[in-house]
C-alpha cells in the first residue's frame, strides 16, 4: 500500500504542473488515474480491515474412533 500512496502523491504533483501549463488532456488523464488509484487504495484499506483468519471448525474423529488401520483399509 505504501507504493500506491507514493504514486497517488506523485499524481497530485503532476496534476498541479499540468494545470499550471494548461495541458488539458494531461489534466483529464491524471484525474482519471487519480480516481482509479483512490478506488484501489480504498479497496486495499477495506481488505486490510477484514479478518484474515478463517474458522474451519474442529475435525470430527468420532467416525473413525476405535477402528484399526486394517478395518479402515478394507
Amino acid at each position: 500500500m505504501p507504493r500506491l500512496q507514493e504514486i497517488h502523491a506523485n499524481l497530485i504533483d503532476r496534476l498541479q504542473e499540468a494545470k499550471e501549463q494548461s495541458w488539458l488532456g494531461e489534466v483529464a488523464a491524471i484525474e482519471t488515474t487519480m480516481a482509479a488509484a483512490a478506488q484501489k487504495l480504498e479497496a486495499m484499506r477495506d481488505r486490510a480491515a477484514q479478518p484474515s483468519t478463517v474458522h474451519l471448525g474442529m475435525p470430527d474423529f468420532r467416525r473413525d474412533a476405535g477402528r484399526s488401520s486394517a478395518e479402515r483399509e478394507g
